[in-house]
């Protein structure tokens, strides 16, 4: 009996935990109000060319995170394969990111696409950071996405502790029955 009500304690954790996976998302991306890229259509970097305004009415989420798309053929090109097309380190300064490892704001019309990936960066005040980023972007990028993985880590390793955990006890089977 011992056994089975902290098998269920643990599957109650950790089915929190996975119905968490989408808001710890969101909490680590760059939205206003879940919005990303401040509503800019993510498809219109890569198949326009340029930075395009999406629309509200034409919204597709993916994850927990919402994207406005400027046409219904970007929504549907956006559907096939978000992944494609979501920026990287989810929408924040990619020269912050490496250079400092922190989330810094965004100017959606300053950004790179570099090997089939979309860059953001800041650009205010003077300063202008995808410049810098050229200057040296091999080594910005390497750091960027090692800083981006080291902001994830902590919470998908305690997310893979409860569900090892459960595997390894036997626990996940009965109290999955509760679900």
């Amino acid at each position: 009996m011992k056994k089975q009500i902290i098998c269920l304690l643990i599957g109650i954790i950790s089915f929190g935990t996975l119905a968490q996976s989408k808001d710890m998302r969101v909490a680590n991306y760059n939205l206003d109000q879940k919005i990303a890229i401040q509503g800019y259509d993510p498809v219109a970097y890569f198949k326009q060319g340029k930075t395009l305004k999406g629309r509200k009415d034409i919204a597709a989420a993916y994850e927990g995170v919402t994207y406005h798309l400027s046409s219904v053929a970007n929504k549907e090109t956006f559907l096939k394969k978000p992944l494609a097309f979501e920026p990287q380190f989810g929408g924040w300064c990619a020269y912050a990111m490496g250079g400092y490892g922190e989330k810094v704001e965004i100017d959606p019309e300053t950004y790179k696409i570099v090997d089939d990936k979309l860059y953001l960066f800041y650009n205010a005040y003077f300063n202008n950071t995808l410049k810098t980023w050229n200057k040296d972007e091999n080594r910005l990028k390497a750091k960027a996405d090692a800083n981006w993985k080291k902001l994830l880590k902590y919470r998908y390793e305690i997310q893979h502790f409860y569900l090892d955990y459960q595997a390894h006890r036997g626990c996940y089977s009965r109290a999955d029955a509760f679900f």
